[in-house]
């Protein structure tokens, strides 16, 4: 029988994730065997990796790496299959290498990192051996660097969440911009808004949001009545990309006439108004709040926005990227029947 031919070498890569190199001299020992190969490839270590490979992998950490001088940033979700393996030393070394490495070689995506070589090694199969060593499936599923004029970032103690902020600011605020975007990060990780600005909210999500919050307050509205408490407003709107200049007007101009029913004199409406406008834009753009970051109330003084906060700082310092990991976040895990399970491995 033939030994190593490329399209052997091909197929066997393909059902083990092994290195090419550890393929070849397994297809040659085994002249040419791919079921006999695969199961050299087992019995030297880099068969864990063939076995565990299709294991789902939705624990493990975010890692977050900001150089030295604040200008750039790397966020990484490396996953393993328990939360268990994920406190190992091991495990915590492996992702804080790759995040390292992949600042340090520009890598920029989880695509670039997969096609990259590291320690001498193709990816796949660096993290193959890692696998062997872990004795579980390990996934490089996300990665971000960001590049920027003052970048800053923050990865909870749990390592579940992570976040990387990019800002232009003055030269001579950056130390504080630097601050600053540590502290929005951390805000940014509990209160998990998904874009930056309300400007970047797709108006077709604003649309739907805007029935079914006003649905949410109706229904509430209904339970309220019955325990006898106020009511809540019922919005319009629930953005600040739906407020126009008319529809501010028009919320004016029915303030204008419910102060003239009421027999307010015109001449103190200047001193009422302006509240019940801002009153009026808060009640519109609950949207905004729950996922706009600029918008939302800031966590370190939620007597302001965000984006009033950096104002504080510095008029200068403008968000202009916004990167946020969470473990796990899309990966559908697969259910277990546990006495199935352990009813298999008694061999029943």
């Amino acid at each position: 029988m033939a030994g190593a031919t490329p399209q052997l070498i091909k197929e066997l890569r393909e059902m083990t994730g092994a290195g090419m190199l550890d393929c070849k001299n397994a297809l040659n020992e085994t002249g040419g065997d791919l079921d006999k190969a695969v199961q050299a490839l087992r019995e030297a270590g880099l068969g864990k990796a063939a076995k565990k490979a299709g294991n789902v992998a939705a624990e493990g950490l975010i890692s977050v790496l900001v150089n030295a001088d604040n200008t750039k940033a790397t966020i990484l979700e490396l996953n393993s299959q328990t939360d268990f393996v994920a406190k190992n030393e091991n495990f915590i070394n492996i992702t804080k290498e790759i995040t390292s490495f992949a600042q340090n070689n520009g890598i920029e995506d989880a695509a670039a990192l997969a096609s990259s070589t590291i320690n001498g090694q193709d990816f796949a199969t660096y993290l193959n051996e890692k696998i062997a060593t872990i004795g579980e499936n390990l996934v490089a599923r996300k990665l971000t660097t960001v590049s920027g004029q003052v970048v800053n970032g923050y990865v909870h103690a749990t390592g579940r969440v992570g976040v990387v902020l990019a800002a232009t600011c003055d030269e001579a605020v950056k130390d504080k911009a630097a601050t600053l975007l540590r502290n929005i990060a951390m805000h940014a990780s509990a209160m998990k808004p998904t874009v930056i600005s309300y400007k970047d909210l797709d108006p077709a999500f604003v649309e739907s949001e805007n029935k079914a919050i006003v649905a949410e307050i109706i229904a509430e509205n209904d339970e309220l009545k019955r325990l006898g408490k106020p009511l809540k407003k019922i919005p319009e709107f629930v953005s600040k990309s739906q407020l126009t200049d008319e529809a501010i007007a028009n919320a004016k101009a029915r303030f204008e006439e419910e102060l003239r029913a009421a027999g307010k004199p015109e001449k103190i409406w200047a001193n009422i108004i302006p509240g019940q406008i801002e009153r009026y834009i808060t009640d519109n753009t609950q949207l905004d709040g729950r996922f706009a970051l600029l918008s939302q109330a800031y966590v370190m003084d939620d007597k302001k926005t965000v984006e009033q906060a950096i104002a504080e700082v510095d008029a200068s310092i403008k968000i202009t990227e916004y990167i946020r990991f969470e473990l796990g976040e899309g990966i559908e895990k697969k259910e277990e029947d546990f006495a199935a399970e352990v009813a298999k491995q008694m061999g029943k």
